[in-house]
Order: C-alpha cells, then structure tokens, then sequence
C-alpha cells in the first residue's frame, strides 16, 4: 500500500476540535478522515509516555489494531518557559482530570503570574502513523508565541485563547480556520507528514 493507496485515515482522537482541524488540513488530499468512534474503534490507551512523540507513537500503534485502515496519532500541548515547560504532556489534564478549557487556561495564567519570568512559550505537535501495529513514520511541527494576561477570541479550542502568535498579534482563538491552519504547530506537522508521505513510505 502506497500513499497514493490511502482512500480513508483514522485520527486516534475523540476530540471534535481536532478532528475538525485535522479534516481541514487534509482536505486537499481527497481521504476520508475519520474519528476513532466512526472506525469503531472502543479502547483509549493511556498516555504513559513522558514526550509528545511517546504518546502519539503508543496511540497510533495501539489504535491500528483495531482496524485495517492506516491511524495517525497526534499529541500536543502547550509548553511555557517560565513553569519549566508546563503544562507540556499534561495539557490537556492540567487543572485536573475532566476540567474545561475554562479551568485550565485560568491555571496556566495563575501559575504563570506567580513564577514572573516572562511569557513565551510554545505550541508542539507530534504525529507518529501506523497501521496493523506497525509504526511508519513520526514528524514534528512548533509553534512559538507569547502567552496574553486574559483570555481573547472565540474560535479554536484548548489554550488557543492565550496563546499569540506574534507575526499576526493575535491568539489562535482571535483567528479565523484558514489563518489558524496556515501557521499552527499542527498545520506544520501536517505539512512534514505529506512531504514524507510523498516522498515514498511503504505503508504495508
């Protein structure tokens, strides 16, 4: 099977908004993108990796046991340089298990008025591919920005509200799909999978 094979991709997320994104960064492709609940596939694994590419590499591997079609895995997160590289693998559960978006830009906010040591940081994106449990291919993309002192704009999702990206002054939230998906840490990653992808990778 060759990259000209792929007729369908399932993205190991049960996240609306990434999924969402993910269908607009691959549209051009022609593939049908799909969820893991439309592929029918029921188990989550669990995260036990300690970087973005760990955790993408076990998703994705342990995701295409599950169905024939080729499963592409992302993990993300927000890195701050002043909290150390916080929240980092642990974004999405960094006010707790369950919290909202609300709840846990509020923490990185308040963690981050307490350390006062600047406010860059950065958005990373690791996807690892794989199907039939077998890894094929694992890239990267960064996003580097500033963190705001509030909350600005309503698109996006997760720490997109705080997070501006300088060249623009605006937060991923302030701008619209096509802005975002041109310069996102996740666009850049996307990017990096095509080339490769075109480039000739035996997908088995």
């Amino acid at each position: 099977m060759s990259f000209a094979d792929i007729s369908r991709l399932v993205i190991a997320t049960r996240n609306p908004g990434k999924l969402r994104e993910f269908r607009s960064l691959l549209a051009e492709t022609g593939w049908q993108v799909l969820g893991l609940s439309d592929a029918g596939v029921r188990g989550d694994p669990e995260e036990t990796g300690t970087t973005f590419a760990e955790n993408a590499r076990l998703k994705a591997v342990a995701c295409s046991l599950e169905t024939p079609m080729p499963v592409l895995a992302d993990d993300s997160g927000l890195e701050v340089f002043a909290l150390g590289g916080r929240p980092g693998i642990r974004s999405a559960r960094y006010a707790g298990e369950g919290a909202t978006d609300s709840q846990r830009i509020a923490r990185v906010l308040g963690d981050l008025e307490l350390a006062g040591d600047g406010r860059s940081a950065r958005f990373v994106c690791a996807l690892a591919l794989a199907r039939r449990g077998r890894l094929l291919l694992e890239v990267e993309g960064e996003c580097r920005g500033e963190i705001t002192r509030e909350p600005r704009g309503n698109n996006g999702f997760g720490y997109d509200p705080i997070f501006c990206f300088p060249e623009l002054s605006r937060t991923y939230a302030e701008l619209d799909e096509q802005e975002k998906n041109r310069v996102s840490h996740r666009a850049r990653a996307v990017e990096a999978l095509l080339a490769r992808l075109a480039g000739g990778v035996d997908l088995g």
